[in-house]
């Protein structure tokens, strides 16, 4: 089985520990980006994972692909050009602080992509799925049409599409992430979302949920999941529902539509180490179980194993394996030593 996922890869700088900004005066050095971070768990799980991208020619941008390559990610289609790799600088949060992310990605090599950079037939020989955010339009210039481009070749050539829809405002307004993924999702089959994302993109809510409070009402999730295959004709939905206790500490569950029925995983309180890359993971998670032939029930649990597991692991990449995740989703969850 052959993955191809496509967007950004950035640089990532933060402080160590919980220091703040402007407490720093060193950062340490890693890198990642939604759908890299897709392609690193499915690698791990020994899928043929390709990532596509425009990362720079020059060392900064080599050290990001070897970041992928020491993991086995297939690096061959990225296109080498532009000046500049993307950057975000992460602060952790602790406690009540939340965590914050600063972006300097602007002019970045992919955000300056053309269409033709990609030649998203030959990309697409042998590959069975294709994965992709809602991060990676939202770039703008022309990576709207580069992924329409992308959707519409992956649909013509038979493979699966999925898409997590991860809104950023900082990055576009709802009204502009409406219009453009309104477009994009028509092509998708599995739908990744969470409690905001579907409200900030397409305007729907669950009853009953307090986001901020941390209080989900799952039984409006699966009326968001109906609303947006009614929509857009998904054939799967996955929705992860974190509730919110403190930054160190969330709930952590998911839930699968799919035929008119929906499936919720069991619920895992986790102390969080790294909370970025959590949604990717469960991404990774879902894709892998997915292509393993796993029942629906088994899918979404080994999804929300595979990304409680991430939020333990410093860094964007989810370094665990099929049995790790394996161990968790069946019940080994107390954290003993393994001798």
């Amino acid at each position: 089985m052959k993955v191809v996922t496509f967007g950004e890869l950035m640089l990532r700088l933060n402080p160590e520990g919980y220091l703040r900004f402007v407490q720093a005066d060193k950062f340490g050095v890693s890198f990642g980006g939604g759908e890299a971070n897709v392609s690193v768990s499915l690698a791990n799980y020994g899928i043929d994972a390709s990532f596509v991208s425009k990362i720079p020619a020059h060392e900064i941008g080599q050290s990001a692909v070897n970041s992928l390559r020491r993991y086995g990610v297939d690096t061959k289609d990225i296109v080498r050009g532009g000046e500049r790799l993307g950057i975000y600088y992460l602060e952790k949060g602790a406690s009540q602080r939340p965590s914050k992310v600063i972006y300097d990605r602007a002019y970045s090599a992919i955000a300056l992509a053309k269409r033709e950079d990609f030649d998203w037939e030959k990309i697409f020989e042998g590959a069975n799925w294709f994965h992709w955010t809602g991060i990676t339009p939202a770039l703008g210039g022309e990576l709207p049409e580069i992924c329409l481009d992308a959707c519409k070749t992956a649909k013509k050539m038979g493979l699966t599409i999925s898409c997590d829809l991860n809104y950023r405002k900082k990055l576009w307004t709802r009204e502009k992430a409406r219009e453009v993924m309104s477009e994009l999702c028509k092509y998708v089959d599995v739908c990744i979302s969470n409690e905001e994302d579907a409200k900030d993109v397409f305007g729907i809510v669950a009853d009953g949920s307090d986001i901020d409070g941390g209080k989900l009402n799952r039984d409006g999730y699966v009326s968001v999941a109906k609303k947006l295959t009614d929509a857009f004709g998904f054939k799967k939905v996955a929705i992860t529902l974190r509730e919110s206790k403190s930054a160190n500490d969330n709930d952590w569950s998911a839930m699968l539509y799919a035929d008119g029925e929906a499936f919720f995983s069991k619920k895992y309180s986790m102390h969080i180490v790294d909370r970025v890359g959590g949604g990717d993971s469960f991404g990774g998670g879902l894709i892998y179980s997915l292509l393993s032939d796993y029942t629906d029930k088994e899918a979404i649990e080994f999804a929300v194993a595979a990304s409680c597991l991430k939020h333990s692991v410093e860094e964007d990449y989810n370094m665990v394996s099929v049995a790790e995740v394996k161990a968790l989703a069946g019940g080994n969850a107390s954290g003993r030593v393994q001798r």
